[in-house]
């Protein structure tokens, strides 16, 4: 069974590529354009059965360091890993990580993005068998 990924991203053409590339890996990718995200991220996640986030850090109206922050406070989904872009590395490096598993500064490399994907699943992994 292939892992899902949940991006929320408010640029439609990095959502379509990410979603591309993660598909051509053999993911099932459910994009959410960021835009007017207000829903409860712990919902979307355990709709979608997400196995990994990738948030956008600045959307219009919750930033992406909001949602890592209720999706890692959450038992529902603390053990989900979250992958998180952004544009401004220096707002992270400033404010914290949020408890993101990954941070990824844009403009990314795109096999960086996928190794940062493929260490989320293998620590998960890593994770669980030593449970």
């Amino acid at each position: 069974m292939s892992k899902r990924i949940l991006i929320v991203e408010d640029d439609e053409g990095i959502l379509n590529l990410l979603k591309e590339v993660l598909e051509k890996e053999g993911f099932e990718v459910i994009g959410l354009a960021g835009l007017n995200y207000t829903e409860s991220i712990i919902k979307t996640i355990g709709k979608q059965k997400a196995d990994l986030v990738i948030l956008d850090f600045l959307l219009p109206v919750r930033n992406g360091g909001e949602l890592c922050h209720e999706i890692k406070r959450s038992p529902l989904t603390a053990l989900v890993p979250v992958i998180m872009l952004s544009a401004f590395p220096r707002v992270i490096q400033s404010l914290g990580n949020y408890g993101a598993d990954v941070f990824i500064a844009k403009p990314f490399d795109i096999h960086e993005l996928l190794n940062a994907v493929h260490s989320c699943f293998d620590d998960n992994l890593a994770a669980l068998a030593g449970s």
